[in-house]
């Protein structure tokens, strides 16, 4: 079982991935988190991510493996458990900026492939349908608008107790399209819908309606 989600940042592919994941029996795969393991791997080096030549002479010798615990997915970069780390917004705009890097890409993706090929998995990031697993049983483009995008990451933040004096949803949402833009206009697996995907707008739907719906997706895939 090969599922692809992709689409911009905050449109909820994590979410509803790791519960399709859940309800199909497959493992889920965050490989947005790989790309922000390197980038924190390239901050601890001391490396700066928009360095691209220093970056990809480093990203060949950056271990990186995912493993799959109690409490979800942990990235282990170098032998070191970085997911606790991985997801501020530094890290985030770090990530953004390596995983344009083609030997960054090269290597994950080899990694990403290798562990699709061991076991079902709904896969979600950028470009998995159009080049990670192009052969997916199921392709999905999740999108959202850029303003419901933003409350959900405002929310996220304010969740997980930053100060609501210190962010603006505002500048969230100046963040989110320039990473939208910067996503769709790299070189290297820009962001885009594949030919053969589906596109589900999740603005103003629930989650478990957006998962009853991807999995009902799968199983006519399947059996055709």
């Amino acid at each position: 079982m090969q599922i692809a989600i992709d689409g911009p940042a905050g449109a909820g592919k994590s979410t509803i991935a790791k519960k399709v994941a859940a309800k199909l029996g497959a493992v889920y795969m965050d490989t947005g988190a790989m790309y922000r393991g390197v980038a924190v791997h390239m901050t601890d080096a001391g490396i700066s991510p928009q360095d691209k030549e220093r970056v990809e002479e480093e990203a060949g010798s950056v271990g990186i493996s995912l493993a799959i615990k109690d409490d979800g997915q942990h990235v282990i970069v170098c032998g070191e458990d970085v997911t606790g780390r991985i997801r501020t917004e530094e890290a985030g705009k770090a990530a953004s900026a390596v995983s344009a890097y083609p030997k960054v890409r090269e290597m994950l993706v080899a990694r990403q492939r290798e562990i699709a090929g061991e076991m079902d998995v709904v896969m979600d990031g950028r470009d998995i349908g159009t080049v990670v697993l192009p052969d997916a049983t199921l392709k999905i483009f999740l999108t959202a608008s850029v303003e419901e995008r933003a409350k959900r990451r405002y929310l996220e933040l304010i969740g997980r107790g930053v100060p609501e004096s210190s962010i603006s949803i505002e500048e969230i949402e100046s963040d989110i399209a320039a990473r939208d833009l910067a996503d769709m206009t790299r070189e290297c697996s820009p962001l885009k819908k594949a030919d053969d995907a589906i596109e589900v707008d999740t603005t103003g739907i629930g989650i478990d309606e957006v998962t009853e719906r991807i999995c009902a997706l799968y199983r006519e895939a399947a059996e055709k």
